[in-house]
C-alpha cells in the first residue's frame, strides 16, 4: 500500500494537468450549440480512462449524451465496485465575476478555480488517479471496478434511468461510489449517507383578457396577481409549517443516535447565519436544530413569482396573468407523486372560480436515506481515516441528487456518497473552486477504499 500512496504523491502535478486539460473542454450540457463539446470532453475522457488501466473503455449510446464506461474485472472472488461520476457542467455565466477565465483552470492559494473542477471533473479525476497508481504502481486491484461517467447530470440525467435498466446486468455491482458531494467543512471529512428528495411546480393564473386599467376595472374583476399571492400565503401557516393536509403524514423519524451525532458536528449557528447565509434571522423551530431542519425535515419555498408591471416607475395595471414557481424538498419516506398530487389537489381546492389555474408538475426526485449500518460504510469510514488522520463524521444533505436513488434502486445495491468539495465551493457559481490539499487525500481515500472494501464486505 505504501507504494500506491507514494506514486499518488509523486504525480500530483500530472493528476491536476490532467483534470486542467479536462477543464478546457466547454462541455455545458444545457447548451445546444456546445453538442459537439459534449462529445470532445466525452473522447477526452475516453483517453485517459484508458490511460489509468481501466479496460474495454467505450462511449456507450443513452439517447443523449454518450455515458463514457471503463471496467477491471480480475479480482477473483473479490467484490465489485461501480464507480460514478458526471462529466458535463453548469454554465459559466455570468463570466464578467470571475476572476479568471471560467475554462482554463487557475492554482491560486492552494485552490483550482474553473468550471466543474469540483463538479465533478475533480472529483471524477480522483478515481482515476487512484486507479492508476493501483494499476500502474501496483500491477492490479483487490477488487472489480466498473466506471460510468454521464454527459447529463446537469439537466436532470433525463436517460439515466434508461441507460440503466438496458445495461442492469452488465453494470451489476456490490455498491455504488459517487463523488458528487462534500465535506461538513475543511478537517471534517465526511461521508453523506442521506438526500432530500424533491418535487417542482409552476402555478399560472389567468383573469381577464388581456392587462386591463386598474382604475377602470378594478373592484370587480379578480386580479390574477393577487390570487396566486392569496393562495400561496395559504401554503403555510404562521409557525412557518407547510399547510397541505397529509404533507407530513410519512416523514421518517430522526433517530437517538442521528441527532447525537450531528450535536457533536463543529457547527456555530450565529457564523452559519452570518457568513453562510447572510440573513437577519432564521426561522427556529422548537423541536429541531438547525442542522436537522437542513438535513431532516421536509419544505415548502416559493422560488419565483412573475406577474404584472415590475419596471421602473408606476403603472397601474391589473395584470391578465401571473405566474408562481414552488418547490418542496423531501424527506424519507415522503414519496414526490403523492406529495404532488397533495399538492395540487390543496390549491385547485383553494383556487377561487373568478380565474383559471393551471399547474404544471415540472421535475423531482426521490429522497435517499441509506443504511450506515451495512459493512460497506465501515469499510469506508476506514479509508476516510487512514488519509485524513481524521474520524468520519457521517452526515446527511439538504440538496437533492435524484440519480442516486436511480442507481441504487435499480441495481439494488448500496451508495457511498464520498466526496471531497467543502462549503462555499461556488460549484453553480462564478469562480467555481477546488481545494487540492482535499484533492490529494481524496485520491489517497478512494486509493485505501479498493484495500478496505474486501476487508469489510
Amino acid at each position: 500500500m505504501d507504494e500506491i500512496i507514494a506514486h499518488l504523491r509523486e504525480h500530483h502535478n500530472m493528476y491536476v494537468e490532467q483534470v486542467t486539460a479536462l477543464v478546457a473542454i466547454p462541455s455545458v450540457s444545457s447548451d445546444p450549440d456546445r453538442q459537439g463539446e459534449m462529445t470532445r470532453c466525452a473522447n477526452h475522457l475516453k483517453q485517459d480512462m484508458q490511460q489509468a488501466g481501466l479496460e474495454n473503455v467505450q462511449l456507450m449510446e443513452t439517447g443523449g449524451n454518450p455515458v463514457v464506461y471503463g471496467d477491471w474485472l480480475h479480482a477473483a472472488d473479490a467484490p465489485t465496485i461501480l464507480i460514478y461520476g458526471h462529466y458535463d457542467v453548469q454554465p459559466e455565466d455570468p463570466v464578467d465575476l470571475w476572476e479568471s477565465p471560467p475554462f482554463e483552470a487557475t492554482q491560486r492559494d492552494g485552490r483550482l478555480y474553473g468550471r466543474g473542477v469540483i463538479d465533478d471533473k475533480g472529483q471524477l479525476y480522483i478515481h482515476l488517479a487512484a486507479l492508476d497508481s493501483w494499476l500502474h504502481r501496483g500491477g492490479s486491484l483487490p477488487v472489480n471496478v466498473k466506471v460510468i461517467f454521464e454527459g447529463e447530470e446537469e439537466i436532470g440525467s433525463a436517460h439515466l434511468n434508461d441507460f440503466l435498466h438496458r445495461n442492469k446486468e452488465r453494470l451489476t455491482a456490490d455498491v455504488v461510489v459517487v463523488s458528487d458531494t462534500g465535506m461538513f467543512a475543511k478537517g471534517v471529512p465526511s461521508i453523506t449517507y442521506g438526500l432530500r428528495g424533491l418535487t417542482y411546480f409552476q402555478i399560472d393564473v389567468g383573469g381577464p383578457g388581456s392587462d386591463l386599467h386598474s382604475g377602470s376595472y378594478g373592484g370587480p374583476v379578480d386580479n390574477p396577481a393577487n390570487v396566486l399571492v392569496r393562495m400561496l400565503s395559504r401554503l403555510k401557516d404562521d409557525r412557518g409549517r407547510v399547510a397541505i393536509p397529509g404533507f407530513y403524514d410519512n416523514v421518517k423519524d430522526l433517530t437517538d443516535s442521528e441527532r447525537e451525532n450531528f450535536a457533536k458536528l463543529p457547527f456555530d449557528e450565529d457564523q452559519f447565519r452570518k457568513e453562510s447565509v447572510q440573513a437577519p434571522g432564521l426561522v427556529k423551530d422548537d423541536e429541531f436544530s438547525v442542522l436537522e431542519q437542513l438535513w431532516c425535515r421536509p419544505t415548502l419555498d416559493i422560488n419565483g413569482i412573475q406577474a404584472g408591471f415590475t419596471g421602473k416607475g408606476a403603472k397601474t395595471v391589473i395584470p391578465a396573468t401571473a405566474m408562481g414557481k414552488v418547490s418542496m424538498r423531501l424527506v424519507p419516506e415522503q414519496d414526490p407523486e403523492r406529495i404532488g398530487d397533495l399538492f395540487e389537489d390543496f390549491i385547485q381546492r383553494i383556487a377561487p372560480p373568478t380565474v383559471q389555474v393551471k399547474i404544471t408538475r415540472m421535475h423531482g426526485g426521490h429522497p435517499y436515506l441509506a443504511d450506515i449500518e451495512d459493512p460497506i460504510f465501515a469499510a469506508a469510514g476506514s479509508a476516510v481515516e487512514r488519509a485524513f488522520n481524521q474520524e468520519t463524521a457521517f452526515i446527511r444533505e439538504g440538496g437533492s441528487i435524484p440519480f442516486v436513488r436511480t442507481i441504487t434502486d435499480s441495481l439494488q445495491c448500496p451508495a457511498i456518497l464520498l466526496g471531497f468539495g467543502l462549503p462555499g465551493e461556488n460549484a453553480h457559481a462564478p469562480n467555481e473552486w477546488l481545494d487540492l490539499e482535499n484533492f490529494y487525500l481524496g485520491m489517497e481515500t478512494i486509493a485505501y477504499l479498493y484495500e478496505e472494501i474486501p476487508r469489510h464486505v
